[in-house]
């Protein structure tokens, strides 16, 4: 087995962190983003299609959300790898995250958690080789 020296281990945290901070970031936008699509597809299919209201100038003005959502989304997955990757978690971890950037809301949940879980990981490797916060 080898040992990791402190320099190592605050490395490795340190490299850890910013992956959450990214991820954490990208889950938030990602969310934000779905939620715009959501509302835009409410409002062109539920209140035009359904109710008959012309709605035309207020969905065109947004054609271009569900492709920056989609970019965003690529972008997203790369976080999701990178985070899920640092912190070695489990395939079920990683499901979860990449299924949570297309349900609306489930980003902001999966992301608190996530980003909760991974802060008490570091902490713990933190303590244990005494590296400072």
């Amino acid at each position: 087995m080898t040992e990791v020296s402190t320099a190592q281990a605050a490395t490795a945290i340190r490299k850890a962190r910013g992956a959450l901070a990214r991820y954490r970031f990208m889950a938030i936008l990602t969310g934000v983003m779905l939620l715009l699509l959501t509302a835009w597809c409410i409002v062109k299919y539920v209140f035009g299609a359904w109710w008959g209201l012309d709605v035309d100038a207020l969905v065109g003005a947004t054609w271009i959300v569900a492709p920056i959502h989609g970019w965003v989304y690529v972008v997203y997955l790369v976080t999701v790898l990178q985070a899920w990757s640092t912190m070695r978690w489990g395939w079920g971890r990683l499901f979860t995250m990449v299924v949570a950037g297309v349900v609306p809301v489930m980003s902001f949940i999966v992301e608190h958690r996530v980003h909760r879980d991974g802060e008490v990981k570091l902490d713990a490797l933190a303590q244990r080789y005494e590296v400072g916060a």
